[in-house]
């Protein structure tokens, strides 16, 4: 999994400004840091979750404040809340344009693979929103 670099951090970042309000600016940058944490896994490599957490931990820290996590970023990206961020066509724009290491298309795969891991967590079938957006995604793009 990459660290958190400086160029990953401007990304969510000018992602996070495309906002219009402070809650959408948060929302924005809740969903492109968590779309780059949930794509890191995407590795063969071992994964050092304690060091990767602190890191994101830290940026969220000194973006947002206190009161913000990555696991508080994962658990909204989980929530029906995050389909007001991911049905933005300003969202979806922004982060097409400032994140094309992660391709619009593979958004839907991310946030399955999010739920995945609450499941595998709670136990909990995943229902809902989102699951619902999720295979409206899926048989958008044919995926």
């Amino acid at each position: 999994m990459q660290t958190i670099d400086q160029a990953m951090q401007d990304k969510v970042l000018a992602v996070a400004r495309a906002g219009m309000t402070s809650a959408e600016a948060i929302g924005f940058f809740r969903v492109s840091l968590g779309l780059y944490y949930l794509a890191g896994l995407m590795t063969e490599e071992t994964l050092d979750f304690k060091l990767i957490d602190a890191q994101y931990n830290r940026f969220i820290y000194h973006s947002l404040g206190g009161g913000h996590s990555i696991a508080s970023v994962l658990q909204f990206m989980s929530g029906e809340k995050v389909l007001r961020v991911l049905q933005s066509e300003r969202f979806l724009a922004a982060f097409a344009q400032h994140c094309p290491d992660i391709p619009v298309d593979s958004i839907s795969f991310l946030i399955s693979l999010n739920l995945g891991v609450a499941k595998s967590l709670s136990g909990l079938d995943a229902v809902g929103p989102v699951v619902d957006w999720i295979e409206q995604e899926k048989a958008r793009t044919g995926q």
